[in-house]
């Protein structure tokens, strides 16, 4: 199905389900993108000076008054992203929430910090930050870059993917509207609006995406040295030891390969399994995923919904394919399916070679191999230049197994991430930098050691 192209003025959003034209929003022009800039480094200037609890107030205020909006937000996002309507309020619900957190918890961060004889620690504003978010989460992970970098008492300029612009624009409006004029700004456009931005004089570029664009901003970023926190994706791996509990650990690797269709960072990708379990554990992942149902997002009982577009549908038909020819046993789904939709697929005996191993599948498929000895699996875990989370199933010894995987996030009998103030953070190429914490807060911030 190809879409009527509207001028290229025009961004364009669809619902992914049917393809049916959600709205346009015109495309900011490298003019007002330096325009926006300028003005936000004009604003920065008063909203620096407040005090900081002053600053918390307004973006806990501004984020107040969304609530009563949440559910036309909710819908929304399902409609143009595709996720069901429970995992959308989900997000909408938990931005609105996470916004007043992280403002609470990036004010303690940011506070002055006393290291005895006479010396301080001080936090100052940077100047203006560019977020450029993903369309998976295009609420949240913005959300987590968005109010750390405000309460610093720095500017902001937010680009969303062009993939979801309408959920921004809605959602986030609410944000600027009750801010100071020029302290947030929302732009908009595909690669061409986020090189822009990049290249703009901004001071900071908080980015959540592909590896392949996470490498162009940071070679664009050197010129001016132009600080950065990046998270771009990930490969997660999981290991399932001999004595792991089959039901828990089956269960969450659908979960896990299957939530938002696929289409999440720390979706679990690469599965090892100790080769004196591995039937009875493939026999019971199938089983458990034959019970997920696709569909749109205003259809009951729906766990799986669409892919976000063609070439990421294709992407991900063609990796089940690369596995078929390479050897992998196909035990649930089939290579041909149709778009928008990707049935809860399985696939056995992955190997090294496979498009799967080396790659983000991003789509709803469970993946399994199998491994003689748990050196070999921690090897085979390691073996990828992605390192965001991993996770590991069993009892005699896991910790020591946890402790040797190369990722940022690492879970043991349970998902990659910590609970409470946790960062999020990856390894190797996954990025650097952090999403939340006292860490991730001070990034946003200029460090700065007075001693008197």
């Amino acid at each position: 199905m190809t879409h009527n192209q509207p001028p290229k003025e025009f961004l364009t959003s669809y619902n992914p389900s049917t393809n049916e034209v959600l709205g346009n929003l015109p495309i900011s022009s490298n003019e007002q993108i330096t325009q926006a800039v300028a003005l936000a480094h004009q604003a920065a200037k008063a909203w620096k000076a407040a005090p900081i609890g002053d600053r918390v107030r307004r973006i806990k205020a501004a984020y107040a008054q969304i609530k009563p909006y949440a559910q036309e937000l909710s819908e929304l996002l399902s409609k143009e992203m595709g996720k069901d309507i429970r995992r959308a309020r989900g997000e909408i619900e938990g931005g609105i929430f996470t916004g007043a957190y992280h403002a609470d918890s990036a004010q303690k961060a940011l506070a002055n910090k006393s290291l005895g004889h006479g010396t301080e620690l001080h936090y100052k504003a940077l100047g203006v930050v560019a977020v450029i978010s993903p369309w998976n989460y295009p609420v949240m992970m913005a959300n987590n870059l968005i109010v750390p970098a405000l309460v610093a008492g720095n500017s902001v300029i937010l680009k969303p993917s062009e993939e979801t612009p309408l959920i921004a624009q809605a959602f986030f409006q609410h944000l600027k509207t009750h801010l100071p004029d020029g302290v947030f700004d929302i732009v908009y456009g595909d690669g061409q609006a986020g090189e822009t931005l990049v290249d703009s004089d901004v001071q900071l570029i908080a980015f959540t995406g592909s590896q392949a664009v996470g490498k162009r901003i940071m070679a664009k970023a050197a010129g001016n040295l132009k600080r950065l926190v990046m998270e771009l994706g990930g490969n997660d791996a999981m290991i399932v030891m001999a004595d792991a509990d089959i039901e828990q650990a089956a269960g969450f690797a659908v979960a896990s390969s299957f939530e938002n269709a696929g289409q999440m960072c720390t979706s679990t990708e690469r599965i090892y399994v100790d080769q004196s379990i591995a039937q009875d554990f493939e026999q019971r992942v199938v089983e458990i995923a034959r019970q997920y149902q696709v569909g749109p997002w205003d259809q009951a009982n729906v766990n799986i919904g669409p892919i976000i577009n063609a070439k990421q549908h294709q992407k991900i038909l063609s990796h089940i394919q690369d596995a078929k020819n390479k050897g992998a046993r196909i035990l649930l789904g089939h290579c041909e399916y149709e778009a928008p939709y990707i049935q809860p697929t399985v696939v056995a005996d992955l190997t090294p070679d496979m498009a799967m191993s080396k790659e983000e599948t991003f789509g709803p498929v469970v993946a399994i191999g199998r491994y003689e000895n748990i050196d070999q699996a921690i090897t085979q875990a390691n073996d990828s230049n992605y390192g965001l989370g991993a996770c590991v199933f069993g009892h005699k010894g896991v910790e020591e197994v946890a402790l040797q995987l190369e990722a940022g996030m690492i879970g043991i009998n349970q998902g990659p991430g910590g609970s409470g103030d946790a960062p999020w953070v990856g390894a190797k190429q996954s990025g650097f930098g952090f999403h939340g914490s006292a860490e991730g807060h001070r990034q946003f911030a200029q460090t700065v050691v007075l001693g008197k």
